[in-house]
C-alpha cells in the first residue's frame, strides 16, 4: 500500500508522535523510510524580538535532531534515508515527496494561533500540493507500544 513513506521531522513532541505514528505504518506496510528535517527560514528571522539566529546554528540543531530521529527509525530495523533541507517547511517537504515518489507524507499536529490558522497549516498545503497520502499524526504511542515495534532480534539485545 504504502510503499515509500516520508516522515517530516523537528525533535518537537508532535515530530515525535509523527515519527512513531509514521514508523507503525511503515512497518506494518513494509515500507521504505525516508525522514526529512527542515530548517525553517522564518523560524531563524525574529524580528519582532530584535534577534536572529544564525543558520549555522540552526542547521547544527537540526542535524542532531535528524540524527536522533534516524537512530531511533534504526532500533525499530529501518534503514532510513535522511535528509536535511532549509526553506519553508510545507514547500521542502512537498518537494521532496514529489522527488522519492513518497506514497504517504507523515507529519506532525502542532495547535496553532489564530493568525497561523489563518494563514493555513503545513498539512493542508500538502494535501492540496500533493497527489500521495498525507497523514497529519495525533495518535499518542506509549514508550511501551512503541518498544513492541523492534523487530524480535533487536529487541532480544537491546
Amino acid at each position: 500500500m504504502y510503499k515509500k513513506v516520508l516522515l517530516a521531522y523537528d525533535g518537537s513532541v508532535e515530530g515525535r508522535r509523527a515519527l512513531r505514528e509514521g514508523a507503525k505504518l511503515a512497518q506494518l506496510c513494509r515500507s521504505e523510510v525516508f525522514l526529512l528535517a527542515v530548517v525553517e527560514v522564518s523560524s531563524i528571522m525574529t524580528p519582532e524580538a530584535g534577534l536572529t539566529i544564525p543558520i549555522e546554528l540552526q542547521t547544527e540543531d537540526y542535524k542532531a535532531i535528524l540524527n536522533e530521529g534516524t537512530e531511533r527509525l534504526k532500533a525499530l530495523g529501518f534503514s532510513p534515508t535522511a535528509r536535511l533541507e532549509v526553506g519553508d517547511a510545507g514547500q521542502k517537504i512537498a518537494e521532496v515527496a514529489e522527488e522519492i515518489g513518497a506514497h504517504l507524507v507523515v507529519v506532525g499536529h502542532r495547535p496553532q494561533g489564530a493568525l497561523a490558522r489563518w494563514f493555513g497549516s503545513i498539512g493542508s498545503y500538502l494535501v492540496k500540493r500533493l497527489r500521495c497520502s498525507v497523514l497529519v499524526a495525533q495518535t499518542e504511542i506509549s514508550d511501551a507500544e512503541f518498544e513492541r515495534l523492534k523487530p524480535a532480534e533487536i529487541a532480544a539485545s537491546g
